[in-house]
């Protein structure tokens, strides 16, 4: 039976392989025909526009890496259907168990290539994409973050209204710093600027109001330039920063961000555990599109790709509603990433068992 194992695996990464060829093109001159105004608008080097629609190739690749696979089986799958293979293969005697185990092999290496690209390639992919987007082609209102509020260490909060990621200018800044749970000292200013000449922060209308057991100090300057125990990344967390990072800097960014209180966790959770549950879903989206696409229906192989491609659909639509849930509530993030795979794995027992008979 290697002849027929060989037969489909061949079949199944040659597919999977052609369709990413075909459809990245397609991705990457729909980006261009939106995007080309402002990159010549602002004189984009050439060089920067082919990175990043190198990194643009890898992020979403690995984004739609089971849908992708999903429609191609369903294709070849569906062609051997309507060219009766699949009742050749089955009549000689081979099981349909048998039958999947090309597929399973497949899949298999699918998903370690996907683990692979999802834990080390497309974060620096992500990061590349990201920060030609926020260089670019992001207007100034993109560029600014909203009420920050975060725990820098164990003695120390910051609180800014507002900060400007291109101009490194923030208003209405506030540091409490905390001895045994007690406040001992508050800073604020008007505005807080990052100096990169000398690392330093710029306070204009400086106040530093220090609490003592029986009386108060109020310290005041119109401008002081000073050192402080955090730097210009916590006053700018940007919402992707977890899709840049490789898997090991992940888990210890997510137990930094836990320490300080970080209300951005959910997200952070997500994006961790969908470097496991995409490889898991390749298997269960692999045996959904097997059982729909080896029977030879009436109509051809449109019918079994419109069914396929409304199954996709449904499990996009599951994926999204559950990651957002996880990023705006506190429903958890390992039940929002699991739940689809857990929903359609049991849809894919109950196919293959149906197709079994």
């Amino acid at each position: 039976m290697k002849i027929l194992d060989w037969y489909i695996l061949k079949r199944y990464l040659f597919t999977f392989l052609m369709m990413l060829l075909l459809f990245i093109p397609i991705g990457i001159t729909v980006n261009l025909a939106e995007k080309i105004g402002k990159m010549l608008e602002k004189e984009v080097p050439f060089s920067a526009v082919a990175l990043y629609y190198l990194d643009f190739t890898i992020y979403f690749a690995n984004l739609l890496f089971p849908l992708f696979l999903f429609l191609s089986v369903i294709f070849f799958t569906s062609k051997l259907a309507n060219n009766t293979e699949i009742v050749a293969f089955l009549s000689s005697g081979v099981s349909f168990t048998r039958f999947l185990r090309p597929y399973l092999i497949g899949a298999t290496i699918v998903s370690i290539f996907a683990l692979v690209l999802g834990m080390y390639l497309a974060p620096m992919a992500s990061k590349g994409f990201n920060q030609f987007i926020y260089k670019y082609l992001s207007s100034r209102k993109d560029t600014k973050t909203q009420n920050i509020y975060r725990q820098i260490n164990d003695n120390d909060i910051i609180y800014v209204s507002n900060f400007d990621t291109k101009t490194k200018r923030g208003n209405n800044f506030t540091l409490e710093h905390f001895e045994d749970n007690i406040l001992k000292y508050k800073i604020s200013a008007v505005n807080i600027n990052y100096v990169e000449a000398d690392s330093t922060f710029r306070l204009i209308q400086y106040q530093k109001r220090i609490i003592g057991a029986h009386n108060e100090v109020i310290q005041t300057q119109r401008r002081y330039d000073t050192l402080f125990k955090f730097d210009l990344d916590d006053l700018t967390p940007v919402s992707y920063i977890a899709e840049t990072l490789q898997y090991g800097e992940l888990n210890s960014f997510i137990e930094k961000e836990k320490k300080r209180g970080s209300s951005n966790i959910g997200r952070y959770e997500v994006v961790k555990y969908k470097k496991w549950s995409l490889p898991a879903s390749i298997f269960i989206l692999t045996i959904i599109a097997v059982a729909v696409s080896s029977i030879k229906r009436r109509g051809g192989m449109g019918v079994n790709l419109a069914l396929g491609i409304s199954i996709a659909m449904v499990y996009v639509f599951f994926d999204k509603v559950f990651g957002v849930m996880a990023d705006q509530s506190d429903f958890p993030p390992m039940v929002a990433v699991w739940f689809p795979n857990v929903i359609f794995g049991i849809l894919a027992i109950y196919l293959l068992y149906n197709a079994k008979r």
